[in-house]
This record gives C-alpha cells, sequence and structure tokens, in this order.
C-alpha cells in the first residue's frame, strides 16, 4: 500500500470522526418548544414585538405567529382541530360565541375565559397614490367612495371582524347623516344578488350570502384586513376600511368617521346596537352569524386544549402589558 493510499485512508478517519462528534454535540441540544401564537392580522405588527420579547426572555421557545381575520383565528381550533396555545381576536365577543361551547374530541369547552385588553376605531385608510387623496375629509368620505373611478377595500366579512365591522360602519352612516344610499352605493350594490337592508327588530340588518361575488371592480374583498392592506399599498385599490392602529402602524394616510359610526366610543354603544350583519356561512359548525354593532374590543385567550399553557399564560400577560405601553401599530389599552 502507498503511502498516499495511507494518508487518505487516514484522513477519511478522521472526517468521519470529526462528523459523527459534531453529529453528536448537536443532538444533545433539545429542540426548542414551538409555542403556536394565531392572533387576528391587525395585531401581527404588535404581536412581532411580543414574539421578540418573548423568545428574549425564553430562548428555548420558539414563538410561532399566523395571522388570520379573528373567525378564522378562532376555527384554526374549533373546526380545524389544531394545536394552538394562544387565541388573539379583534371581536372580543366572538370567544364566548364561538368557543364556550364543547369540543367533541376532549368533552370540555374550547376555552372558559378571555382577557379583553384593547380597543380601536374604523378608519378610511389610503396613501398618495389615492384618488382625490388631496380631497377627502371627514365631512365628504362617502361622496368620495362613492364616486365610479374609485376603488374600495373590505375584508372579508365571513372570515374577518373588519369586514363586517366596515359594513356596520356604512350602515350607521346612513343613519347618521340620515342618507340611505350611502351603504347601497359602497358596498350593498355591488355584490351579486345586491345586499338589501332588513328590519330586524329595529336593528338595520344585512344579511350575506354564503358566497359573496363582487358584481364589478369598484369593490374589492380580501380575506383579511391586512391583506387589503397590501392591496392598498400596491395601488390596487384607493381606500380601505381599517383599523386606526393599522393604518398607523403602516404610516398610511387616513380619514376619521365620528365616534356615532367608528365603532370606537362606550359612550355611543346603543347607537351601535341598531345594526347588524347575518353571516351567511354553513359550512363551518363554529361561526356564529348574528354579529351585532359594538364598540371594539380586542381579547385574548387559552384553548382548554392548548399544549403549552403555562407559557401560553405568560405570553398572554405579556400582551396584555405591552398593550397598557403602547407603541407604533398597537390598538389602544383599555386601562
Amino acid at each position: 500500500m502507498t503511502s498516499a493510499r495511507i494518508i487518505w485512508i487516514l484522513m477519511s478517519f478522521l472526517l468521519i470522526a470529526l462528523c459523527t462528534t459534531a453529529g453528536c454535540s448537536s443532538g444533545m441540544q433539545p429542540p426548542k418548544t414551538v409555542l403556536k401564537v394565531v392572533p387576528a392580522g391587525s395585531l401581527l405588527q404588535p404581536f412581532d414585538e411580543v414574539e421578540n420579547a418573548f423568545e428574549a426572555q425564553h430562548p428555548d421557545v420558539d414563538v410561532q405567529v399566523e395571522g388570520h381575520g379573528s373567525i378564522q383565528a378562532i376555527r384554526q381550533v374549533t373546526d380545524l382541530h389544531r394545536p394552538v396555545d394562544v387565541v388573539a381576536v379583534a371581536d372580543a365577543s366572538l370567544i364566548p360565541d364561538l368557543m364556550f361551547r364543547t369540543d367533541p374530541t376532549t368533552g370540555a369547552n374550547f376555552t372558559d375565559t378571555y382577557t379583553p385588553f384593547a380597543t380601536n376605531a374604523m378608519v378610511i385608510a389610503f396613501t398618495n397614490k389615492s384618488r382625490y387623496a388631496d380631497e377627502i375629509t371627514p365631512e365628504n368620505w362617502y361622496q368620495v367612495l362613492s364616486r365610479p373611478d374609485v376603488r374600495v377595500g373590505i375584508s372579508n366579512p365571513m372570515l374577518d371582524a373588519a369586514g363586517y365591522r366596515a359594513m356596520m360602519v356604512t350602515l350607521l352612516a346612513d343613519q347618521f347623516y340620515q342618507n340611505s344610499t350611502i351603504f347601497p352605493a359602497l358596498i350593498g350594490s355591488h355584490f351579486t344578488p345586491s345586499l338589501v337592508i332588513q328590519d330586524k327588530g329595529g336593528i338595520a340588518t344585512v344579511r350575506l350570502p354564503e358566497v359573496l361575488r363582487p358584481s364589478d371592480e369598484k369593490l374589492v374583498i380580501r380575506d383579511g384586513s391586512i391583506f387589503v392592506l397590501s392591496h392598498l399599498e400596491a395601488g390596487g385599490i384607493d381606500y380601505a376600511f381599517e383599523y386606526r392602529s393599522v393604518a398607523e402602524g403602516h404610516d398610511l394616510r387616513w380619514v376619521s368617521f365620528p365616534p356615532e359610526i367608528d365603532l370606537s366610543s362606550p359612550d355611543h354603544a346603543d347607537r351601535y346596537g341598531k345594526v347588524g350583519v347575518v353571516l351567511g356561512f354553513q359550512r363551518f359548525s363554529a361561526v356564529g352569524q348574528d354579529r351585532t354593532g359594538q364598540p371594539i374590543v380586542y381579547a385574548v385567550t387559552i384553548p382548554n386544549n392548548a399544549p403549552n399553557k403555562e407559557l401560553a399564560q405568560e405570553f398572554a400577560d405579556l400582551v396584555i402589558q405591552k398593550a397598557k405601553i403602547g407603541g407604533k401599530g398597537w390598538p389602544a389599552s383599555l386601562n
């Protein structure tokens, strides 16, 4: 055997030994605990801050944040039966409506508690590229949005609280401005069939079909408010019904509504309660169909079958703590 051959064999053994040692060393490191957090899309920006802070406190934890519309966030637990540690939604009333009921796989409720932690206001968000950006005001917003060449975006009311709240705002605008053309001009007439306002025990109500079919390009629907935002920033639409915190967090321009219609004020809760949207979902058992106008309240809950309950509670506590401090992109704290 030549000396070169001997050296080659020795080097091969050495490389194998080194690789084996390295493999053993890395194998001794335990995998990180995955904490699955599913928030409403309007919470993605602030929850990025919470994720970074939590992982700094817990280097052995990998926080995985997955945003959805509020209804879709809950459905991850109630209908899709995914193992989720924390759920946070933009409509607190969805939690008792959809999660205070028996999980057939465990015999217990999906959850029994929730903690409200923030509020918000609906606004009209836009950019410098939006048509009539220099003309729109808090007084003429509905006139600008009704112009034929203006495109407007909302999130899907079947999946996202911001979607049915956009409808509620325009229903309230009909009443506030004593102008019954606002809802039809901005939303109702742009579907096939058109959405019609019905009186349901003194509540101006719109009943949605199971499948929403836009009839033209005036109104654009996306699954969540964060996707509407992307379309707005790309110039695909001119205006979007959004949460104020989202508009602020993404450095957008926005026009405020009067507090009588922006769903922000407990002082106007009675007025808000005079409008409603009935969701047309029949496919999913966990969707509460009747949504009535009320002040916006965000809430966080820990499902009863959460894989990591103690860590989930710590994360929820940190959310509440950070919400009180506030910051860019955060909805306003309740306290």
